[in-house]
């Protein structure tokens, strides 16, 4: 669809803060009014929709903050225990723990970014994980799985939209876990996620699709780590 609009803005409301599509509260695509906690995330929703051009077809790559929150409202309220067990067991696969073997470069850019991660995964929340040459399934400690699944229990609804979006793209849970608790940058995150990948392609180049691939996984992985700035510590439920 075309801009409809002339002018967004923001109110607060009961439970937090609003946006406004000329004057008219915004809704999710379940019929929900779109209200989040902080006016922060709730200003850069509307600056989102208000940076459409006049005229312009509103697309979903316009709208990536919108999208988390209408996500958060529709979809992980109603099965939070969902989304947290489809977030959670990466912890049993992560990408972190799997390493190559060779090329030595290689062998060592993997130690030096992802080994620290594990290290804060073992002090942050008492949950050290199986690092394992080659790409064998290697089962990891039970408890260290239940601690991380706890550390993405902790989060709020809004979150857990974000949370997932980030470990689903990054291949890691420590990765997505690492960007919100401010750990971790949106670019640290796409290094230490496109590792392998970045290598290949100093030593081969980039394809033009491969380049698209990566924009996108950029895209999305800001998106998540301003989504998760904007809540302003709202991570933790209530």
């Amino acid at each position: 669809m075309k801009r409809f609009y002339k002018e967004t803005a923001v109110e607060r409301t009961d439970g937090g803060h609003r946006v406004l599509l000329d004057g008219k509260p915004m809704r999710t695509p379940a019929k929900a009014v779109l209200v989040v906690p902080t006016r922060a995330l709730a200003e850069a929703i509307a600056g989102e929709w208000g940076a459409v051009p006049e005229g312009a077809e509103i697309g979903i790559s316009h709208l990536p903050l919108t999208r988390l929150a209408a996500t958060g409202i529709d979809r992980v309220t109603p099965q939070r225990e969902q989304v947290i067990a489809d977030t959670a067991k990466y912890a049993e696969s992560d990408l972190l723990c799997y390493r190559a073997t060779d090329p030595p470069a290689l062998v060592e850019r993997q130690r030096a970014l992802w080994q620290p991660l594990l290290d804060w995964s073992a002090s942050r929340y008492g949950a050290p994980l199986v690092v394992v040459e080659g790409a064998s399934f290697v089962a990891q400690p039970t408890d260290s799985v239940a601690r991380l699944r706890a550390a993405v229990a902790a989060h709020s609804d809004l979150a857990l939209s974000a949370l997932y979006n980030l470990t689903h793209i990054a291949g890691s849970l420590l990765i997505a876990l690492a960007v919100a608790e401010g750990r971790l940058t949106a670019q640290q995150a796409f290094d230490a996620a496109q590792l392998d990948e970045l290598y290949q392609i100093e030593r081969w180049g980039e394809d033009p699709i491969a380049a698209e691939r990566h924009a996108g996984i950029r895209r999305d992985l800001a998106a998540g780590s301003r989504f998760l700035v904007c809540l302003e510590n709202q991570r933790l439920r209530g």
